[in-house]
Order: C-alpha cells, then structure tokens, then sequence
C-alpha cells in the first residue's frame, strides 16, 4: 500500500505550476505542503482544526491557520490562490459541496484526493461479511472513527457534471494506489485524484 502523501506528492507535484500559491485544506502536519514548497518553490499555506499537527506545520516552515476552512477561504478575493487541494479531507466535511464551491471560487484549480468507496474489495466485503473492509485506509472501526461520507469515482463525477464544474483531468489508480486504471474506473480503482476547473 502507498502512503497517501507519497501518491499526492508524485501525482500533485506534476500538476502544480512552480511558483504558485497553493492552499490545502485539512493540510494535517504540512508533509505535501513543505515537499511542493521545497521542490516547486510554491507559496503554501495550510488549513487544520488540529492544534498538534497546526504547529508541526509551523515547524516545517508552512503558514497554517488553525480554525474553520470555509471562514478562512471568504476571507480572500476570487481567484487568489492557483491551486486549492483536498486530499483525503473531503469524505470528513459537513457540506462538501459548499466547500468545493468557496474553493473554485479563490482559486483556479482544485486538486481533490479521496478512496473510492466503490472499489470492489470494498463491494465484496459488504456482500460476504455485510460491513467496511478493515485495511489500511479504514483502520478503525466505525464507533470510533470520525464522520464520514464515503464516495465513489462515479457519484463524484455525477456531482461535477450536475454543477457544471470541469474536470480538467483526473488519475484513477488501483487498490495498490500505483497502477493507473483506465477502464471500469468505478469499481477497480482504490483512490483517485481530480483536477477541478469552474466554468465560466
């Protein structure tokens, strides 16, 4: 299994521009922002709720402000930011939707990360045991997980043609999060990577 921040690190690294401002949002302890900051000299900022992980970002170099995503993002004009990126984050927010929508609007592009929950280890758990696969991406049981609203390649897709929002490109790769998929993308890829572009 790839640990998710090497996937973004390669995948993310490609599609940044040097030199450009970069937010993430749910930046945890800043790893990705400090790796795109020391190999494409972006200005990176980071958003987390956790105090601990907020002043390891501190510790990394990497401005951080440790409060609500959505009040720090109206706080800046449209198209401030040339990239905004969600990795893993946007399964664990209240209104996705409202997020994705603040986020095209103070920036060009939004790079979002997250597991598919449509992937057919995922599927077939669900038929022969009736409840989540317990791996490395879903280590905790439910009753002591944080909330979560799982998605699929394909509802995410639906979501971005129902508001009109372009995808610009996307990367799917398999359970091993290393080999790109190209077909059946729903059910045999393990995580995914989308580029979001809002249209005029």
């Amino acid at each position: 299994m790839k640990d998710k921040r090497t996937v973004d690190m390669r995948v993310m690294s490609e599609w940044v521009q040097p030199g450009s401002r970069v937010l993430d949002l749910g930046c945890g302890r800043g790893v990705l922002l400090e790796y795109l900051k020391q190999k494409l000299g972006v200005e990176a900022v980071g958003v987390d709720l956790d105090p601990e992980k907020a002043r390891s970002c501190v510790k990394r170099g990497i401005s951080v402000y440790m409060g609500d995503m959505m009040d720090f993002m109206k706080s800046f004009p449209d198209k401030h930011f040339d990239y905004v990126i969600c990795s893993r984050t946007m399964q664990e927010l209240s209104s996705p939707s409202v997020v994705i929508e603040e986020a095209l609007r103070v920036s060009s592009h939004m790079l979002v990360g997250f597991v598919n929950y449509a992937y057919w280890r995922n599927r077939l758990s669900m038929l022969l045991n009736g409840r989540v696969i317990r791996n490395e991406v879903y280590p905790s049981p439910w009753s002591v997980s944080r909330p979560s609203n799982p998605v699929s390649v394909q509802q995410f897709e639906i979501f971005c043609r129902k508001r009109g929002i372009q995808v610009e490109r996307h990367l799917c790769l398999g359970g091993n999060w290393e080999t790109q998929k190209r077909i059946l993308l729903n059910l045999l890829s393990g995580y995914a990577v989308f580029d979001l572009k809002a249209t005029a």
